[in-house]
Parts: C-alpha cells; structure tokens; sequence
C-alpha cells in the first residue's frame, strides 16, 4: 500500500557535484516529494540531477541567489503540509522522513524539528542536535563534536538546524519565510526566533538521523566569506527580532559577546573580515530594507518575549557547560 506523502524535501544546490548523487540516492524510497533548486550551478551537478533522478523536479536559477532564495522558491513550490530542509552534503538514515513527521503530527504547537546531524567522517560524533542563540550575540550548533550518545533523548531548541530540518507549512504565512536578506548564514536562527516569539515551539528530533559532510571536507570552518556574512549577519538578527528597549537591556553582553569574536578571528588572521561585516550588518539595520523586515512587537506575545529573554540568559551558561 502506498504512504501518503506528507512532506516535501526542498534541497538548495550550488556546484554540489561532489555530494548531490550520494544526496539523492538516500532519498530514494523516502516517503516525499523531492524538489532540488539548483541557483546556477556550472560544474555539471544539475545535468546529474535532471539525468539520474527523473522523478526529482529540478527547479533551476539563472545565478546564485544564496540559499535563502532557494529554499524560498523550494518552499513555494510545495504542497504538502510539511517541508524538509536538506543540504546537498547529507545523506539520510533510512526511516528519516516519518521520523521528522512524527512529533509535528502529535503536537500542534511544534512549528520546527532539528534532525540528529551527525559527522559524515566521524559519524560517532555529533555535527548538530539543534541549534542554539544566546544574549553574548552568539549562535551556535549543539553537541558539536561531542559524542553521539549523549544526543539521543528529544528536547526543546531555540531553532531548527536549516541544514536538515521540517517545518509545518501553513505557520509560514503567519510569520514569513526565510528573509532573503540574511543571503546565507543564521537565517534559521532568525527563522526560529520569529516562531519563538509568536509562541510556537521548536524541538530537536534524534529519532531522524542526517550524515552531513560540512567542514569536515573542505578542512576548515572559517573562511572570509563565510566569516564576513555571518557576521553581518548576526547584527541584522538581534536588531530585527529585539525591540529597542531588549537591545538595550543586553547591550553590555552583545557588546562583550562582539569583542570577544572579534579578538577570536583576529587571532585567525579574519580580523578584518569579521569587523568588515559588522559594518555592513549595521548598515543593513540602518537601511529602508533593515527597517521594513523588523519584526512588530505586539503585547499581545509579550509572554513569549519574556521566555526567549530568559532562554537568551540562560543559553550563556548553556554555551560554557554543555
């Protein structure tokens, strides 16, 4: 008898020439819909695609748009209640789609799930179990490099990990897709938080399991690009869901919790970068675009402000002795 498909799996791609078959050959008897928005790859990975998985639609871009983009046109394009986020460097544990679905079907208030990430090389350790903001400023992977088996009982997060994550769908309309402005990096954080503060819940799902290849290919997890949109991005997150007098109140940990970074990559040779991004984060705050995407606060979510500052403290101690 056939499943009935609840869910679609969106997968960005950009030159994934190197992961996309190994990809999409563990989702090939996922009970989901499969969408793969490639934005402008040349290196031949979207001709794998279209070649090797007819039953895959393939949506393509003229250029790279980032991954917010197209995860938004993944998003989009989707007619099931559910949406799973996959990189294109992933490769599912059998079972993984229902594993995702099944506290999203028993529990209405849940609007995202985190899969249990682990490492592609090192698969005894941990690449993600959810991800976690604090009010240092700081974002950050739980139970990364630890050992798995200290990550596999479910619990709440501050948001889901993009990198393999579900969504329910219909929450979106009420809080807006991934913004687009974030390009790459924190997006899901900023995604999170929105749901966060409208009183949704995020949990960790480690029933789902997701080999992800990450850094652990390319050698390295900071790069001036990455460490300059992340950066930026990181100012553009807490003043677009902080109200002014949340901003305030924090201010002497954010300001602390930037210097401290700062000082981190200068002694990484990514000074430069890093405090270049800044700018560019506070020049996005102070633009018509910045402006137009903050969020509204509304008292009427003034408990779910409350909470998410007391998570916001509480992370920092989180971020020290987990």
């Amino acid at each position: 008898m056939e499943q009935r498909i609840r869910s679609t799996i969106v997968i960005p791609n950009y030159n994934g020439i190197n992961y996309i078959e190994n990809c999409l050959r563990c989702l090939e008897h996922e009970p989901a819909h499969v969408i793969v928005v490639d934005n402008g790859s040349d290196d031949g990975s979207r001709q794998i695609v279209q070649e090797k998985f007819p039953q895959v639609r393939l949506i393509g871009l003229d250029r790279n748009y980032g991954f917010c983009r197209a995860v938004n046109v993944g998003i989009a394009a989707g007619t099931t209640p559910y949406v799973i986020l996959l990189n294109n460097d992933t490769e599912v544990q059998e079972g993984f789609v229902r594993a995702m679905e099944q506290p999203l079907e028993r529990h209405p208030e849940i609007f995202s799930g985190s899969a249990q990430m682990r490492n592609l090389q090192r698969p005894g350790l941990i690449d993600d179990a959810g991800d976690y903001y604090c009010a240092l400023g700081w974002a950050f992977a739980r139970g990364r490099d630890k050992p798995i088996q200290g990550y596999q009982y479910r619990c709440r997060i501050f948001a889901a990990c993009g990198g393999a994550a579900i969504y329910r769908k219909k929450i979106f309309d009420e809080i807006g897709v991934m913004d687009e402005n974030h390009f790459a990096y924190l997006e899901d954080i900023d995604l999170g938080y929105r749901a966060r503060l409208n009183g949704y819940v995020n949990v960790y799902i480690p029933e789902a399991v997701v080999y992800h290849a990450g850094s652990g290919f390319s050698g390295s997890r900071y790069n001036e690009f990455k460490v300059g949109l992340t950066s930026r991005n990181s100012v553009y997150l807490l003043y677009k869901n902080m109200p002014t007098p949340q901003i305030i109140l924090n201010l002497p940990l954010l300001a602390a919790g930037f210097a401290v970074k700062t000082l981190f990559f200068m002694r990484k040779g990514l000074g430069a970068a890093y405090r270049k991004g800044l700018r560019e984060g506070l020049a996005l705050c102070l633009s018509g675009e910045g402006r137009t995407h903050r969020v509204r606060f509304g008292r009427e979510n003034l408990y779910s402000y409350i909470a998410v500052q007391l998570e916001l403290w509480r992370n920092i101690l989180y971020r020290f002795t987990a």
